[in-house]
């Protein structure tokens, strides 16, 4: 701590590093045999809004034997720092060195921080690759939405855990604890070799990739018998139990409210959307554990608003009651409710708030013509969005903002024509309605294809392409009352790149780390000529990887991770897309079979259990 506070004064918001939050666990090093550190590759602000860490740190500190500790990556003004003073990155609990922990793991939400993951290793002393490391290192792991295509960071992750966490982070920890106990001096390979053997867990290292000479992948391989040729993702069929004590942070973060998860997985199909494949199939909290769970969470951290989270929060069953009932015990509460449905229960909903400002409303019509949102299964007609938005005027909403895509697949420059025809109707609207112009705020982004999706075969657009759209809208949105936002292609084209990569990109990723890149998901820092210096050095193409059309029957880089929707379902949709035809909500509708009624049918019975 001395070293530390010589530094702090030194870089912007030092509260990023000191720990001491309330609610903050710290428990006895010398006394506790397994130690476990929670690393998340960005800011303090933005893990800290990550709802993944919380979870897994209040269930690992519940084991009477285990501590689990936080680390975030330091801004580059911390890191600086740290090195000139040789200050190894930390933990925010115990500020104990990471490479003293034995295991580290990584939450992983998106692909544009895997140059952080090497960051911090190099800043914890621990060597980045896999190959360097021996068994006196931690074990390094990793989770979260990235791990369904885990390919690309073989080389500097030892084990990576497949789908939710839950409950296979205790087997896990289980399985550690016995290696610790009677094999201590075992070799880590004796360990990793128990580990392969349960449900969700991949090693890489056990298994060998070979490619053609087009660069495509000829086969994937296991190397040992404990090793599956298929992973499956580990699906849990009831939420556990809310966190209702967080850690509160010092400084303000992205989402500085509480949380609480009120149902996992979506059933809508949007066939862009890759969390609606990989959370499926749909679980529902109970509405009396969401109160208890508001309750606690006032109390313990001192909160005057909680956002009820979930892919839909507006398809929650009996969301109104829910709210009503919320409202009327905690009238000071504000509530979030992030995700909703355009149409007017959702208007209805947000009017029912006890306290919300009437400025703006969010929604995501995604695409501009209904042709192409039946293409990607988005089921808002121009009928629905436009009463949506007259009834939001005519309640006090001064302004909507509209999210939408460009580069879907099927998209054509009338579609492009559709999205500024779309605004002007919505915008006309609210001039009739509200008697002045009235403030629209149009997101657009550009679409990623990713894998597990019915468009995890198609090609990006160029970013040519996607340039010349943007500046098409941005020519026909100028006007008083429209602002428009859009993310740089550059971005999306590596992170197409890193979505859909295969092992070999290991080696670009570290050649772009030591060219200085960190913090890529950060426009600021982002530095494309780098990466594609990086491409160049290694031999390898970013077009093969982004813009390359693949074919229905290729073997792709997560063919091996089965995430429970077949690839004959998401080639039926694929097809569907390409027949504008649209696929119904199995939550209303007929069973869809994506592979997961067994799943689902299970869930739905714990539920009434």
């Amino acid at each position: 701590m001395t070293q530390l506070d010589n530094i702090l004064y030194e870089v912007t918001k030092p509260a990023r590093y000191t720990g001491n939050e309330w609610n903050s666990i710290v428990k006895d090093w010398a006394k506790t045999p397994m130690k476990i550190a929670l690393s998340y590759p960005d800011l303090y602000e933005i893990g800290m809004s990550n709802m993944a860490v919380p979870i897994l740190y209040d269930l690992l500190n519940r084991q009477p034997d285990i501590l689990a500790e936080r680390a975030y990556a330091p801004w580059r003004d911390m890191e600086t720092a740290m090195r000139q003073a040789g200050i190894p990155l930390f933990s925010l609990e115990s500020k104990r060195p990471l490479k003293e922990f034995d295991i580290i793991g990584f939450s992983l939400g998106y692909e544009l921080t895997y140059t952080n993951i090497l960051n911090m290793l190099d800043l914890a002393q621990i060597p980045v690759l896999v190959a360097e490391r021996n068994d006196s290192h931690p074990l390094v792991i990793a989770g979260g939405s990235c791990t369904l295509n885990p390919e690309p960071i073989t080389d500097f992750i030892d084990l990576f855990v497949i789908g939710d966490g839950e409950e296979v982070v205790l087997e896990m920890t289980e399985c550690f604890r016995d290696w610790q106990k009677s094999t201590k001096k075992a070799p880590k390979e004796e360990l990793l070799r128990r580990l392969a053997m349960i449900p969700g867990i991949y090693i890489p290292s056990f298994y060998r990739v070979a490619y053609q000479a087009d660069g495509l992948i000829k086969s994937f391989t296991p190397t040992i018998l404990e090793a599956k040729s298929s992973i499956e993702r580990r699906i849990i069929t009831k939420l556990p139990p809310p966190v209702t004590k967080p850690v509160v942070p010092l400084i303000e973060v992205i989402h500085d409210r509480g949380a609480i998860e009120i149902q996992r997985g979506c059933s809508r199909g949007c066939r862009f959307c890759q969390a609606g494949i990989i959370y499926r199939p749909l679980r529902v909290r109970p509405q009396a554990e969401i109160i208890q769970a508001a309750s606690d969470l006032v109390n313990s951290c001192g909160y005057n608003e909680i956002s009820l989270i979930s892919l839909s929060t507006s398809d929650y069953p009996h969301i109104d009651e829910l709210v009503a009932q919320l409202s009327q015990r905690y009238p000071d509460l504000a509530l979030s409710l992030p995700s909703l449905y355009i149409d007017n229960f959702s208007i209805e909903l947000m009017g029912k708030l006890p306290r919300h400002n009437k400025t703006g409303l969010t929604f995501a019509p995604e695409a501009g013509s209904e042709r192409l949102r039946r293409s990607i299964n988005k089921d808002v007609t121009e009928e629905k969005l436009m009463e949506t938005a007259a009834t939001a005027f005519e309640r006090g909403w001064t302004g909507l903002k509209l999210y939408f895509m460009i580069g879907l697949p099927g998209e054509t420059p009338d579609d492009i024509v559709e999205i500024a025809r779309l605004v002007d109707k919505v915008h006309h609207l609210g001039r009739q309605t509200k008697g002045k112009t009235p403030q629209l705020r149009i997101t657009l982004s550009t679409f990623v294809p990713k894998p597990h999706t019915p468009f995890q075969w198609v090609s990006q657009e160029s970013e040519e392409g996607l340039n010349t759209k943007t500046e098409l809208l941005k020519q026909r949105l100028r006007r008083k009352g429209v602002r428009i936002s859009w993310q740089d292609p550059k971005i999306s084209q590596l992170e197409a790149v890193l979505s859909r990569g295969d092992r070999r990109l290991g080696k670009v990723i570290q050649q772009a780390w030591r060219l200085g890149c960190t913090f890529d998901s950060w426009s600021e820092y982002l530095n494309l000529k780098n990466w594609q210096r990086a491409f160049q050095e290694t031999g390898l193409d970013m077009d093969f990887y982004a813009r390359r059309l693949r074919s229905p029957d290729e073997l792709l880089p997560w063919t091996h991770i089965n995430s429970g929707v077949t690839t004959a379902f998401l080639k039926q949709e694929e097809q569907r897309s390409r027949d504008e035809r649209k696929t119904r909500d199995c939550r209303t509708e007929a069973c869809n079979a994506c592979g997961l009624e067994h799943s689902q049918t299970k869930c739905q019975e714990k539920l009434k259990s």
